[in-house]
């Protein structure tokens, strides 16, 4: 199977580490709200896309500028 290049890595990590941890959060934000009603899973659906669509470009956005700003000064450099 052909890999992506290593290039890729700087897109492909916060879109995965976005699908994965709303899909938790939400799930289990969901569960709590409303316990295993009927119709549980596509509310879960539903508010795992909002979640998602919010998330994915807010950590496009906000990872270069933790790196860069905030973890500067808890890091130290090699």
């Amino acid at each position: 199977m052909k890999k992506l290049p290593a290039s890729y890595l700087r897109f492909a990590l916060p879109m995965c580490t976005t699908v994965f941890m709303t899909f938790l959060v939400s799930g289990f934000a969901t569960w709590r709200a409303i316990g295993t009603a009927p119709g549980m899973v596509w509310t879960w659906m539903g508010s795992w896309l909002i979640a998602w669509v919010i998330a994915a470009p807010t950590m496009f956005v906000m990872m270069p500028i933790v790196r860069g700003w905030l973890l500067r000064y808890l890091i130290e450099e090699p």
